[in-house]
């Protein structure tokens, strides 16, 4: 029995999109828009299959607005037949005039979250938006929703959802992974952190 099936249905996989270029070169993404590179589009496709293959596939997916949630989005609902929703609360952390830069130069100035760097879209915004769009899948939760972000916004909601897990730098987000989120009475469990296509089940 999975653990979709022991919260009836009440789940959320919140799933970060496959690489890209920039994702390679470990520079900020933000609100940039490549596309997925040829190791992402590989890394969706098997995404959509081990999603499709569940015991209680996803009804609902919904994506942020750029290139690389919207492909990856769009695997997973060619593998289940779904339509996927766009949500402008899911995009990309904007990282000012730091878009583009290499993120361990900017971190090894800033900190490892960048929570304090100067121009960019605040941290409690960031959550949030991503807070708000989670909640609002509540009345879909008959059968598992899949929402399709990016590292910013996962590891932050991760932490904010879960303290336990640690600060967000310390939750581990690969490209194309997915994390498991349970309704418990009024709030959410983190179930699963970071898995693969190979270990979803």
């Amino acid at each position: 029995m999975t653990p979709a099936d022991t919260a009836g249905g009440r789940v959320v996989y919140l799933v970060r999109h496959g690489q890209t270029a920039l994702n390679a070169e470990g520079r900020l993404r933000g609100r940039l828009d490549p596309p997925l590179d040829e190791q992402g589009e590989e890394q969706v496709a098997a995404l959509g299959a081990a999603f499709a293959a569940l015991t209680r596939p996803p009804a609902r997916i919904v994506a942020g607005p750029l290139l690389r949630t919207r492909q990856t989005a769009g695997a997973i609902a060619r593998a289940c037949r779904l339509v996927v929703v766009v949500d402008e609360r899911l995009v990309d952390r904007d990282y000012g005039t730091w878009t583009g830069e290499p993120a361990d130069e900017v971190r090894s100035r800033f900190g490892p979250d960048l929570v304090e760097l100067p121009g960019a879209e605040p941290v409690g915004v960031l959550v949030d938006r991503a807070l708000a769009v989670l909640e609002a899948q509540l009345p879909f939760l008959g059968r598992p929703v899949v929402l399709v972000a990016h590292d910013a916004v996962n590891s932050h909601l991760l932490s904010r959802l879960d303290p336990s897990l640690g600060a967000p730098h310390e939750i581990e987000q690969g490209t194309a992974c997915w994390n498991r989120l349970e309704r418990a009475g009024d709030g959410w469990r983190v179930v699963a952190v970071n898995g693969s296509a190979a270990t979803l089940s």
